[in-house]
């Protein structure tokens, strides 16, 4: 019971990355907009970055809320995780960071500031992988329809 409990607490933090993270990007290139994030996503180097912002958006926003409901949460948070892992490492540059903070590498102030904080899609990736090992619990919607739990 309190693992089953556990689990939905940590897939709460799926409507935290949908709502405050994914439903803006997608609302953003749904009108069109998003050509900084579509920049973004081209400068971590990926091709068509266009279709890379809208497959990152659309993991946050349709994987936060399906995991959110326990719904196809293996996959959901596995989707999600994936987009956190390319925000952390891609993006926020989490392990230069480490790097630097334990003398291993270096790393400007000014890099550091441009970098951003990787802090929020770390512990979002941490959620999400628990998740996608674990599933959605007892109290999803998973366990609901009679998917397999294990």
């Amino acid at each position: 019971m309190a693992r089953d409990v556990a689990l939905l607490i940590l897939r709460a933090a799926g409507l935290g990355l949908a709502l405050a993270h994914g439903w803006g990007k997608v609302v953003m290139l749904a009108s069109g907009g998003g050509d900084g994030f579509v920049r973004a996503v081209s400068a971590m180097g990926f091709p068509m970055p266009g279709v890379f912002a809208w497959a990152a958006a659309l993991a946050e926003f349709g994987g936060g809320l399906a995991v959110a409901l326990g719904l196809a949460t293996r996959p959901a948070a596995a989707a999600a995780a994936f987009t956190m892992a390319v925000a952390a490492f891609g993006r926020h540059h989490a392990h230069d960071r480490l790097l630097a903070l334990v003398g291993l590498g270096q790393a400007t102030p000014e890099q550091i500031k441009a970098w951003g904080n990787p802090e929020l899609a770390l512990v979002y990736l941490a959620i999400l992988l628990a998740l996608a090992l674990l599933g959605g619990g007892r109290f999803s919607l998973d366990a609901g329809l009679g998917r397999k739990r294990r």
